[in-house]
Formats: C-alpha cells, structure tokens, sequence
C-alpha cells in the first residue's frame, strides 16, 4: 500500500489561482487549528480589536479572481448554538464576503437531514475534487485530489443541495 500524496504549501494554494470559473468548500469541521489565526481568535474571545492583516492575501486573491469572472462560494456547516470558533468564523467572514467570496451557513442539524457528507473538501470547476485531511488537534495536513468521476459527480451533487439549503451569511448573522 502506497503513502497518501497531499497536496501542501505552494502546490495546494496554486489550486485557488488556477480554476477557470469557480472554486467551492463544503466545510463541516467545528474548528481548525490554523496557526496564522490563533493570536486573532484569542483577540476575538477576548472581545479585543482583531487584525486580519494575516489574512489580506487571501482577500486580495478573491478580488483579483471576482474581477476576472472567477467565484468562490462556500458553506460552513455549524452546530447551533455556534461554538466560539464558529462565531469568530462567522465575524470573521464579513471581510471574505466583502472581497467577493459567497459564504453561507447551514445548521448541522439540517444538513444531517439531507445526507451531506461529513468531510471537507474543496471542488474546483465542478470537475477537480480536493479532499482535505485533518490530523491531531484539527491540524491541516493537505488536499488529496480525487480523480474518480462517480467521486466528483456525488461531491457536485452534495454542493448543490448545500447550496440550496444554505443561508447567506449576513441572513445567517441576523438569526443567530
């Protein structure tokens, strides 16, 4: 049995620069252990002021790829009530959505109803599935692309009917 190939590093960003037309995430995880936020989360919880300057490179490449036609869309599935984590996500994507990014949120609870999947995975013009693999403590380990067709088809299915059910996230914002 061979080891897992995971896309890391430069390899895996390249995806998000290189889609044609659209690049979704369904995102089903509670948390991430993503080092570059930690300082703003603990800001956050604190009820601090929060920088985002860490983050400025992702929103500068989702205006440059919302100006060019290109969208990203997303959709966060989240337990209610939402965890700390979650509510910082929440706060957090008020920015994203202002570079051009649609997320929107869908209560675990009626996700299960619909059969979604309960892993991440990010899929790049409806043809290139990445799943993504988490280790101990929520730790991001890589994206595996998936080249099976009945794989991406089914992922393609999952998006839509996410999307369906998602609420935008100033929707969102306003109920919870």
């Amino acid at each position: 049995m061979s080891a897992l190939s995971l896309l890391i590093g430069d390899d895996f960003q390249r995806l998000f620069r290189s889609f044609e037309h659209t690049a979704y995430r369904l995102e089903v995880r509670e948390s991430h252990n993503a080092p570059r936020e930690v300082e703003s989360f603990r800001r956050f919880r604190a009820g601090e002021l929060v920088d985002l300057s860490w983050a400025e490179s992702w929103f500068a490449m989702i205006r440059e790829a919302a100006a060019e036609g290109r969208r990203f869309a997303r959709v966060r599935i989240v337990s209610l009530p939402l965890s700390e984590y979650s509510r910082f996500g929440l706060w957090a994507a008020r920015r994203t959505n202002e570079a051009g990014e649609d997320i929107r949120y869908l209560p675990r609870e009626i996700a299960s109803g619909h059969d979604l999947p309960n892993h991440d995975y990010w899929l790049f013009d409806s043809r290139k599935l990445v799943m993504m693999h988490f280790g101990e403590q929520d730790k991001f380990q890589g994206g595996e692309i998936i080249t099976d067709a009945a794989e991406i088809v089914k992922h393609n299915y999952w998006r839509d009917v996410a999307q369906h059910h998602a609420i935008r996230r100033d929707d969102f914002e306003a109920k919870v």
